[in-house]
């Protein structure tokens, strides 16, 4: 039930299905060490309704602890775990950056 209601809203805010984050902030375009405040979530696919299940939902606060070379997967701290995401499905996570990183 709370997946919909995150999807309505977003919905409604937006008015497409294509998350372009707050300021175009993605969980996709944090830096090295920089924490962020998940702010709404494109819950359209059902991967991303997965990650929800592990905890990537509104007001979770995240850190990108790093990524592989070239990008992707990124690895992210989610609740003192980490979680591997690539950035197709990071993108659909808009963010208000916290703190800067490395």
């Amino acid at each position: 039930m709370r997946i919909i209601i995150i999807y309505h809203k977003f919905r409604e805010t937006t008015g497409n299905l294509v998350l372009m984050g707050i300021n175009g902030t993605t969980l996709a375009s944090l830096k090295r060490g920089q924490k962020g405040t998940i702010a709404a979530v494109n819950a359209a696919d059902p991967q991303v309704q997965r990650l929800m299940v592990l905890g990537l939902v509104e007001g979770a606060e995240v850190e990108l602890a790093g990524a592989a070379i070239g990008g992707d997967p990124m690895e992210f701290r989610l609740f003192g775990t980490g979680i591997s995401l690539r950035q197709e499905q990071a993108r659909h996570f808009s963010v208000s950056a916290d703190e800067l990183g490395d």
